[in-house]
């Protein structure tokens, strides 16, 4: 069909195909080469990566690397709380901000307009680092796992887009619900979450990413709390020490324990290809099953927004 469509086409739209095809390419090439790369030396002696040359596949294929990362003492319990924050917080996140995006989006609601220009004036003004530090203690949220979730449990961004899609929505479907005797939290929980599944996980992949990459706010709020640390401040702290002590007897013997005696080399390169695949990674696992709502998500936030 492709094929035939191509033949049946004009000149003009035959070399506009074909200049698609090969810019797309580009493109994809262009987009995956840094990760493949990252990959290859991530699976490559730590010794041999000091030649260079290293491009889309190992030289001297090792699973010393991940042995290192993964031999450090609290980089499992991090990932779990990793983990942790990146499910609930992405639930609670969503739940939250839909339903403010559902009841600013009612035309009977009079101080929708005054509300969302309230939020909207986040976006451009902030109160700054220090003020934004001197809340939290007040709340006393420092040392604990809920400083994660709460101060961001609404984003402003995520609720325009939603709000936009709820929008959208024929408006004989909430005027049947209310006829039917359903109120807004039947309305919103039964009828609107099932129609916004595309804009819901469009919203849900953007905050799983924002928690499951955060390290900043560990710093700020709990390096004090080891318990609390996670997967990314780990790995920071981690290559941050390679940076530093990489090549030196004792981040040469503290490799050499993980690997059972044998003596390497930590390198900053290599540790940070591994990092940069092991933080990676369970994101890259998770957006093939929201790819088809996060288009028509955005596409329609970006219409109607």
């Amino acid at each position: 069909m492709i094929t035939r469509t191509f033949r049946n086409s004009s000149m003009s739209d035959r070399i506009f195909d074909i200049c698609n095809y090969i810019f797309m390419s580009l493109l994809i090439i262009v987009t995956l080469y840094p990760f493949v790369n990252m990959f290859a030396l991530s699976f490559n002696d730590a010794n041999d990566s000091i030649r260079g040359d290293i491009y889309l596949w190992p030289r001297e294929w090792t699973l010393s690397n991940y042995e290192y990362v993964f031999g450090q003492a609290d980089i499992f319990f991090a990932t779990f709380i990793s983990a942790a924050r990146t499910i609930i917080g992405t639930i609670l996140s969503v739940i939250c901000t839909a339903m403010l995006a559902y009841t600013i989006s009612r035309p009977e609601y009079k101080l929708k307009k005054f509300i969302s220009i309230s939020f909207i004036f986040t976006m451009y003004f902030s109160g700054g680092l220090i003020p934004n530090y001197l809340l939290i203690k007040e709340l006393s949220m420092l040392n604990s796992f809920w400083v994660y979730i709460i101060p961001g449990i609404i984003g402003v961004f995520n609720m325009i887009v939603i709000r936009s899609f709820i929008e959208g929505l024929p408006d004989s479907i909430m005027e049947s619900a209310k006829i039917d005797g359903a109120g807004d939290f039947t309305t919103f929980f039964r009828i609107v979450l099932p129609l916004t599944v595309p804009a819901l996980a469009t919203v849900s992949l953007f905050v799983a990413v924002y928690q499951w990459n955060s390290w900043f706010d560990v710093f700020l709020y709990n390096s004090s709390s080891p318990k609390l640390s996670t997967l990314q401040y780990e790995l920071m702290k981690l290559l941050a020490s390679s940076n530093t002590t990489a090549g030196s007897g004792s981040a040469a013997d503290h490799y050499a324990a993980a690997l059972g005696g044998h003596t390497q080399i930590v390198t900053p390169t290599s540790v940070r290809a591994t990092m940069t695949i092991v933080a990676s990674l369970p994101i890259i696992m998770v957006y093939p099953f929201l790819q088809k709502y996060f288009v028509k998500g955005m596409v329609v936030g970006g219409v109607k927004g």
